[in-house]
């Protein structure tokens, strides 16, 4: 039975707007941040300086400073500055190894070990509790890297 052209244009038009709300849908669902997120760093509390493996950035008076590497400094600074955390139960499936966080809160002289594993979006603190950061905030953690050195 041959489809006249009115009905392909139903068809087309149908799976249009099938396509659109299914997009829109995924693209709420995967920008939603959790009601459970709270920050990390507040403003008692405010993250001073932060060192990801060999590189570092620290608050200066004139705002954030950045290992050279670096060249997304403003943006690297602000999201973990800003990050929000789910805490969660310890994960038993940890399948990628830990990168060392090394983080000092202001007016706290002591620098806390935390541990981040950026593939799955998990953060260990020294005490031992467990943080999910939000999938539509993992990106922003990330350092975007010059490719020669100087």
């Amino acid at each position: 039975m041959a489809l006249t052209r009115r009905k392909w244009n139903n068809i087309i038009i149908f799976a249009s707007i099938a396509m659109v709300a299914i997009l829109t849908f995924l693209e709420r669902h995967r920008q939603a941040i959790p009601e459970d997120a709270q920050p990390l760093f507040d403003q008692q509390a405010p993250l001073f300086q932060l060192q990801y493996d060999d590189l570092w950035l620290a608050q200066q008076g004139f705002g954030w400073q950045c290992d050279p590497q670096v060249l997304n400094c403003r943006q690297w600074a602000e999201a973990w500055s800003g990050i929000l955390v789910s805490p969660i139960a310890k994960p038993t499936d940890i399948s990628t190894p830990a990168h060392e966080l090394v983080i000092q809160i202001r007016d706290i002289e002591t620098p806390q070990l935390w541990l981040i594993y950026p593939e799955e979006g998990l953060l260990s603190s020294p005490a031992g509790n467990w943080y999910r950061i939000p999938p539509s905030l993992r990106p922003s953690l990330q350092p975007i890297l010059r490719l020669d050195n100087p």
